[in-house]
């Protein structure tokens, strides 16, 4: 008996000890999992999926530890941070010698497939209609190798971007005119990749939104009435619910009541400033930029030393909403030396002035007004003044692709309208890191370029790209949305 106890306890001791060497060796690997990750990781990012078990997750955040919070931070100082750790010691920024590998040619190399979309006939006042174009014959589209219909100018232009992309959708038709080949009209509606909706809305609003006298509503409201009409009439809105549908609605105030009726669609936006998420999100919409207003800079031999001005704004100071940090930054800093920050308009040669001034300066302020996002930034680009970005909810257009850090200066709002925060910050950027970035402008200035005939890297040509990257998801949602169409059981949302 005893020898059975005495094997027995040795038994038991035996597992006891396999079974701590077993935890033991599982410890010692999940720790081992966790450092090979902090060391081969890039900043900023870690794959959680890794990870061994999920009760280690909460100690990476990051790739920094779970310690590390909000006030280890300090202030935004444009396109950097320093981290500070819990002994007070400073982490120095990495030196920028160059954009790292990262390139933006104007093409994703994942969406050189092109873009078949399908665009609908609508009579010609949703569209050239409004340019005040008078069709010929029994055609709603003007005759592009005759005369192309003028848009008009001023701050018109600066959402016009309706315009050029239904002349490109036109020009693909045409032979003979040299475009580039991002996107093609296809005549098949069921060969298209997406269902592209021609309505000038930018346009009407600017045009037809006031009622007159004699109207109980204004053109801009009817048109968008028998559009809305028109579309949900459609087979090829049905058979997707129009998730796979384009609308232009750059202006912040254009498609005010279509909007909420035509939500499921592709907007192409200026920003989501007065947007529900509901009705638009990054998640299925586009944001476009503006067209500039003011004089490109066309063979700018420029250089730091010769642009006199540090800091550069011109525009309306007082605006509503999210526009308050436009008159707070106005006092702090209307005073201070080499800063131009004055009340500016279209009047009185508003835009040669403003072109004569962003062309001389070094630093451009784009500051959220109304809405987060301006045509000042699109105007800098075109200047090669490196813009200082003082809106925290902005989208800006093509980001997944480009990354803007690289020749813009990102501020939070609450650090700029601190007391010598901002003229500061800028002061504190010396010569060879401007340079790099006004060389990166030069860059890109062509990816916000619209042009007829639409040439390679454009942005009518990015925009097209922009809207190829939606079509995966778009897909995705149609046919989970048709899983039960066949047989009549699909309820509608």
């Amino acid at each position: 008996m005893a020898e059975k106890h005495s094997s027995s306890s040795l038994g038991i001791i035996s597992r006891k000890s396999m079974l701590f060497l077993f935890l033991f060796a599982s410890a010692l690997f999940m720790l081992s999992w966790f450092f090979l990750l902090r060391s081969t990781s890039s900043a900023g990012f870690n794959d959680l999926s890794l990870l061994p078990h999920p009760k280690l997750n909460p100690l990476i955040d990051n790739g920094n530890s779970a310690s590390w919070n909000r006030k280890d931070v300090e202030p935004s100082i444009g396109n950097r941070a320093i981290l500070v750790d819990n002994e007070g010691e400073e982490e120095k920024p990495q030196k920028k010698d160059d954009f790292g590998d990262v390139k933006c040619s104007g093409f994703d190399n994942n969406y050189k497939q092109v873009l078949k979309i399908f665009m609908y006939d609508l009579p010609s006042e949703f569209h050239f209609g409004l340019l005040d174009w008078k069709p010929q014959g029994d055609s709603v589209w003007p005759d592009l190798r005759a005369k192309v219909p003028e848009y008009p100018g001023g701050l018109n232009l600066q959402h016009s971007i309706e315009y050029w992309l239904t002349l490109d959708l036109l020009a693909s038709e045409v032979p003979g005119i040299p475009r580039a080949g991002s996107a093609v009209r296809v005549r098949n509606s069921s060969e298209a990749d997406v269902i592209f909706v021609p309505f000038f809305s930018s346009l009407c609003y600017n045009r037809y939104s006031k009622v007159n006298p004699h109207q109980k509503k204004s053109k801009d409201k009817l048109l968008q009435e028998k559009l809305v009409k028109f579309l949900t009439s459609q087979k090829e809105w049905k058979r997707s619910g129009g998730r796979d549908h384009v609308l232009l609605a750059h202006h912040p105030n254009s498609m005010l009541d279509a909007r909420v009726k035509l939500w499921p669609a592709i907007f192409i936006l200026a920003d989501f400033g007065r947007y529900p998420p509901n009705i638009a999100n990054v998640g299925k919409d586009v944001i476009a930029p503006y067209k500039h207003v003011i004089r490109s800079y066309v063979n700018d031999s420029s250089s730091f030393d010769s642009r006199p001005t540090l800091l550069y704004f011109q525009g309306a100071i007082y605006r509503k909403d999210g526009g308050f940090a436009r008159q707070e930054l106005f006092y702090l800093l209307k005073d201070e030396k080499e800063v131009h920050f004055q009340f500016g308009s279209v009047q009185k040669d508003g835009v040669g002035k403003a072109s004569q001034g962003m062309h001389s300066s070094k630093f451009c302020l784009n500051i959220a007004g109304d809405t987060p996002s301006s045509n000042r930034l699109f105007d800098a680009i075109a200047s090669h003044c490196v813009p200082v970005i003082i809106s925290d909810d902005i989208e800006l257009p093509y980001e997944s692709v480009l990354d803007y850090s690289q020749f813009c200066i990102f501020v939070r709002t609450s650090d700029a309208v601190r007391e010598k925060f901002l003229v500061n910050l800028i002061r504190s950027i010396k010569k060879d890191e401007w340079t790099r970035m006004w060389k990166r402008l030069k860059e890109v200035e062509n990816f916000f370029e619209f042009q007829y005939p639409s040439r390679e890297g454009d942005a009518v040509q990015m925009i097209w790209q922009a809207v190829a990257r939606k079509v995966p998801a778009i897909r995705l949602k149609v046919n989970k949305l048709r899983r039960f169409s066949r047989f009549g059981t699909q309820k509608d949302g």
